[in-house]
This record gives C-alpha cells, structure tokens and sequence, in this order.
C-alpha cells in the first residue's frame, strides 16, 4: 500500500500497529446478481474494523467517542480489490492503526477468505467536534501507542 502524507500534520505521525481481527459471513443482501460483494460494501466491512479495534484497543465504543464531542470523520479512502468476495464466504479482516498525526488518525486493512488475500485498503479519519472544526486526536488515542508498548513489554515479561 502506499504512504500517504498529511499535510495538515505539525507533529510527527506516531506508527502504533495496534491489530484488531474480526471474522463474518457474507450475507446475500451484500451482493450482486452474481453473488459478488458489491465494492461498495467493502467499505462498510473496514469500518466494522475500525470500530471494534477501537472498542478493543479502548474499552470505548465509537458511541461514547462521539458522547465526548468528538466526531471521526473518513477524509481519504481506498481500496484494492484483488480477488472478489462470494455470498456466504466467511472472511476475516484484519485492522490497523497506520498511523496517528495531531488531527488525524490511519488505518490500514486487509480482508481475507482462509489464507487468500481479496481486498486491501487504507482510510483516512480526521477528528472534528460537532460543528466540524479540525480537533486534535484525542490524547487518550494518541497515547495507544504508548500503551501497546507497555502491554507488549507486559507481555513478554510473564512468558
């Protein structure tokens, strides 16, 4: 995938590589006449990953991100199609925080069926309160990074 810079960024980006992994069945409403996820809908599934790493990483939901007068907004999305996904598969997809700049956060995301990579992609959210002016991250996701650090040094410590 390729880098992507944010030019509105005055701190310098911070790489957590936090990964969250979830597993669902396509279901039929999903595809076309040919059984064949919809593009569109590939992005509905990168959210479903976005929101749970964050659930995850956080103990937060995005409900309680957006109680807190900030909103994620997507400024930047892609994806890479390179195999499609059929009704009734059961994929997995796997989620990552990139990137997290002053206002910005990135993720990256990978959607599997078995060991067969279908789809890529990358997704850009900018946080803004309520009447949409730029806010910076959040310190309580900036400082993921950090965590993932001490959880990490944690872990190896008790193996």
């Amino acid at each position: 995938m390729n880098e992507t810079n944010d030019s509105n960024s005055q701190s310098a980006p911070s790489s957590v590589g936090r990964e969250n992994v979830i597993q669902f069945r396509v279901r039929y409403q999903e595809t076309d006449q040919m059984g064949v996820v919809y593009h569109g809908n590939y992005f509905t599934y990168f959210e479903m990953g976005r929101t749970e790493l964050l659930r995850e990483a956080t103990g937060v939901s995005y409900r309680e991100v957006e109680e807190d007068q900030t909103m994620m907004v997507v400024v930047k999305a892609e994806c890479s199609y390179l195999k499609p996904a059929l009704y009734d598969d059961v994929l997995t997809l796997k989620t990552r925080v990139a990137r997290i700049t002053k206002a910005s956060l990135e993720h990256e995301h990978e959607l599997y069926r078995g060991d067969e990579l279908l789809a890529t992609g990358r997704i850009r959210l900018a946080t803004v309160n309520k009447q949409g002016k730029i806010v910076p991250v959040p310190a309580w996701i900036r400082d993921l990074d950090a965590n993932a650090q001490l959880n990490r040094s944690a872990d190896k410590a008790t193996r």
